[in-house]
């Protein structure tokens, strides 16, 4: 454990500990790698000349094109919070679905799905499904744990399905495309929404007490109207996820651009609700440029970290400390997964991603791991952070909307059976890969052995490129030349 010294070991606990006596993340990450560096400087393990290389650093955090991304995204859920469509979308899915048990939470989950596409925010998500759906669950009779669990897994579904924050950090962390990235959390977004709703059917028959229809004048009759405003709800969330997710998809525009649309999308289904007011704008902006201060902040933290970390061989520390995992890439991937299942008991994603990703990467690239196979696993396995015990946000979410007579204990042990479905499908993304590697472009890379360069043969027949003839035989030319006389010197 020690064969690269112990200052790597010791300044990865260093930070642990900041960040377990609550000072703020950034700046603990920054204290603690300017202060190791020094320290590794009066002890000669660590060259002063890595530190040169840190303004150059922060200022291509700055400069970097794809985090644009995250402003425009978190401008796009945060306007799309307020303008009333989860609202439609809720009351029209939850009538349709109403007749039947488990009614109002297969409505939830579907709800959960088409705003995770279009918003990418746990909060929005949550607090909007939980203000509409929550007191007519409890009202009807559903079971408060299971009310308040599948609100809050619905909301965090939005970590898993593009276009996620989550997944533009970590392909910018990995160095691979957010629209590869994209391709593959499709595959395990199907997958988690349909472990969901197959959650629920069982549950409908073993336990329908616990999810029971609503009655006719909760729901209303199903006619054409309630199909047309479950439609007039539908279809412009699909345009506005095409706008989105299609145009890079099929290569039209980059994830930054592609934002950009969304937001100009996002405004008008605002204007179509008539809730685009300047005060809206106003508030999304402020939530906009509060998240995206504080990823800069962390990335610089970050940075000043991973270069004293990795300018003291810490990632030859980690590499040879993982790479040693009985199992091989299965085996490192199982002890990954359950080493940031833990720690995301006490850090965000965004701090995840950004200390933790950089040190595996090398490693799981080392052991042959498709590293769009391994961002994606990873998300999955962060949205679970969302959901445990103590710290989880999305029960934090539901805990300042629910009712009194919602306990406290009634939400957080009603988030245990949605985490062990988001278990699963870890489990199943590590044994199974084609569940990300399958939407991912076929085209195999070029073999640089088989490639050739042809150049058009001289003097050919099929019009190739030509020089006249080397003089001799009928054919006009250049003059003869004859190697076995001297040269003439004119006088």
């Amino acid at each position: 454990m020690f064969d690269y010294g112990v200052l790597p070991p010791l300044m990865f606990l260093g930070m642990i500990l900041f960040m377990l006596y609550g000072f703020p993340v950034a700046f603990s990450l920054a204290a603690v790698g300017l202060f190791f560096g020094m320290i590794g400087i009066f002890t000669g393990h660590f060259d002063p000349v890595f530190l040169q290389a840190l303004p150059l650093r922060i200022f291509g955090i700055i400069s970097n094109d794809l985090l644009l991304a995250i402003p425009f995204f978190t401008l796009m859920g945060a306007i799309l919070e307020r303008c009333g469509l989860a609202e439609d979308l809720l009351e029209g899915m939850g009538k349709l679905f109403g007749r039947i048990p488990g009614g109002l939470a297969y409505a939830v989950i579907l709800v959960g799905a088409v705003l995770g596409a279009i918003t990418g925010t746990v909060a929005a998500s949550v607090i909007t499904m939980g203000v509409i759906s929550l007191p007519i669950m409890l009202k009807y009779g559903y079971n408060p744990r299971l009310a308040t669990g599948v609100i809050a897994a619905s909301g965090t579904i939005t970590q898993v399905i593009p276009p996620s924050l989550v997944l533009v950090v970590l392909a910018d962390q990995l160095g691979r495309s957010v629209g590869d990235m994209y391709l593959g959390a499709i595959g395990p977004s199907i997958l988690q929404v349909a472990i969901f709703l197959l959650f629920i059917l069982v549950l409908s028959i073993v336990r329908p007490k616990d999810i029971p229809a609503l009655p006719l004048e909760a729901r209303g009759e199903l006619n054409a109207a309630l199909v047309i405003k479950v439609l007039a709800g539908m279809v412009p969330s699909i345009v506005l996820i095409f706008l989105v997710l299609g145009t890079i998809f099929m290569g039209l525009a980059t994830p930054t651009e592609a934002g950009a649309l969304g937001v100009v999308g996002a405004m008008a289904l605002a204007a179509m609700h008539r809730r685009l007011t300047w005060d809206l704008v106003r508030q999304g902006m402020h939530s906009t440029m509060h998240i995206t201060s504080m990823v800069v902040f962390i990335l610089v933290g970050a940075t000043c970290f991973s270069l004293v970390f990795q300018g003291m061989n810490g990632g030859l520390w980690i590499e040879h400390l993982l790479s040693h995992v009985p199992g091989g890439a299965v085996g490192f991937l199982i002890f990954v997964n359950i080493f940031i299942f833990f720690l995301a008991f006490f850090l965000d994603f965004f701090e995840i991603a950004f200390i933790v990703i950089p040190m595996l990467a090398p490693v799981a690239q080392s052991l042959g791991i498709d590293l769009i196979w391994f961002g994606v696993l990873i998300c999955i396995n962060m949205q679970t952070s969302f959901m445990h015990p103590p710290f989880g946000f999305a029960l934090f979410y539901l805990r300042s909307i629910a009712p009194r007579s919602v306990k406290t204990s009634d939400i957080y042990m009603g988030a245990l059976p949605w985490v062990g479905m988001q278990l699963i499908l870890v489990a199943i993304t590590i044994f199974w890969p084609e569940t990300v590697t399958y939407w991912l472009d076929k085209t195999p890379p070029p073999d640089l052995d088989k490639v050739k360069i042809e150049v058009p043969g001289f003097g050919g027949a099929n019009g190739g490129m030509s020089l006249p003839p080397l003089g001799g035989g009928n054919q006009p030319g250049l003059p003869q030349l004859n190697f076995n006389e001297p040269p003439k010197v004119n006088p």
